[in-house]
This record gives structure tokens, sequence and C-alpha cells, in this order.
């Protein structure tokens, strides 16, 4: 028994690095150089591994009958509105992506993510994501590397934010169903792709940001395409 309670709290000590993480990533994002933005875009992703691979620990090693009086999915949360929301888009205000005067705009994203994440049915029993899953990370690291206009920067932006309150089902590629196994190698092979990205050139990236952004269209599109289906299977 003792075995397995220092295994749980090992879960729990392995995904509260993501906070440790998440301090590293406010401290490089306040340094204002390239090099440091790009390093606390790097810590995102490591932090997203962490969140993509504690849960399975957690369940490997059954923390809720171990542990049962700390509720590790509100500590995954904690620290998942950090890495996945308030420090992405401090980044993007850091890093001048928008214009001063225009930087309020981020409070709708921050906004719109605390109340998806404050919500009983944001993933169902079926293993999906209920509404976009502030998914800031990803938005931040492609703003970031693009650097769009600021209408397009906006669309992304307010654009995402509204699909929070939509009931549409979006992947979780941790949770086992049809399309996980696929999903999976896809989001490995993309991660290698965004890492590539951050210690490359501007004449590599300029056709490898593109070919990456492939991933982020599958994902969205399948997600629509079963949220569809169900609807239609429902009806």
């Amino acid at each position: 028994m003792l075995k397995r309670k220092i295994a749980a709290w090992c879960v729990h000590a392995y995904t509260a690095t993501g906070l440790v993480l998440a301090a590293w990533m406010a401290v490089l994002a306040l340094r204002g150089t390239d090099a440091a933005w790009r390093g606390a875009l790097a810590l995102m992703i490591l932090a997203t591994f962490i969140d993509s691979t504690d849960g399975w620990l957690a369940r490997r090693v059954k923390v809720k009958e171990v542990v049962p009086k700390f509720d590790g999915r509100r500590l995954d949360d904690i620290v998942d509105f950090h890495t996945y929301t308030s420090l992405p888009l401090f980044l993007v205000w850091r890093a001048g992506i928008l214009p001063a005067d225009w930087s309020w705009a981020l409070l709708i994203p921050l906004l719109a993510s605390v109340y998806g994440f404050s919500q009983t049915d944001a993933k169902t029993p079926d293993g999906y994501f209920l509404g976009f899953p502030s998914y800031w990370n990803i938005i931040a690291f492609y703003l970031y590397f693009l650097r769009p206009p600021l209408a397009v920067s906006l669309l992304a932006l307010w654009g995402f934010a509204l699909l929070t309150f939509v009931p549409a089902l979006y992947l979780y590629p941790s949770q086992k169903t049809r399309y996980s196994l696929v999903t999976n190698i896809l989001t490995l092979i993309w991660g290698l792709a965004l890492l590539f990205i951050l210690w490359n050139s501007a004449a590599v990236n300029y056709w490898l940001i593109p070919l990456s952004l492939l991933f982020p269209a599958y994902y969205l599109l399948l997600s629509w395409a079963i949220t569809l289906k169900r609807q239609k299977r429902a009806r």
C-alpha cells in the first residue's frame, strides 16, 4: 500500500511540474527578447506533453483509489488554466503581437476560457471536450510566428473565444476514442515540427509553419464532422 501511495503522489507531483513550467514561462515572457519568447513557447509544448500523459499515469496507478482526499483533476485544471490560457495570452501581449491600444482584446478569450474551465460538462463521458478546449497556447504560437494583420489576429482570438460557448465536440487525444491512435501519432509528429520551428531559421520556417497548420486543420475539421454526425443521429 505504501508503494502505491508513493506512486500516486509521484503522479500528482508530475502534474504539478506544470506550475513550475508556468512560472518559468512568465519569467521568460517578461524578458522581452525573441530567444526568451521562443523558450516560453517551448515550455508550453513541454507542459502540453505533461498534461497529455499525466492522466494515463493517474489511471495506471489508480490515484483516486489510493489518495481519495486529493483532487488531481482540480490540480490539473489549475495548471492547465495557466499553461493553456493565462500565460499564452500574456505572451501575446508581451510580444506586441497586438497593437498597444488593442491589448484589451485579450480579455475576451481570457474570460471565455474561465467560463470553459468552470463548466461541469466541459469533458463528455465518452471522451471529448465540449466547446473549444482553450488551446490558446497553440493560437499564441502561430500568432507569434505568423504575425498576421490585426483583423486576422482578432478573428482568431475572438472566433475561438466564441466557440467556447458553442457545444461542439472536440477530440480529446489522451482519451480512448475511435480516432485516438491516428490523432496521437499526428500530434507527436506535429509537436516535433513545432520544436523544429522554434530552433530553425526563417528560411526553413517559411514553408514548415504553413505545413504544420495541417494538423490543427485536421483536428478542427474532424471534431466538427463528429459533432455534425452526432447531431444528425440525434435528429
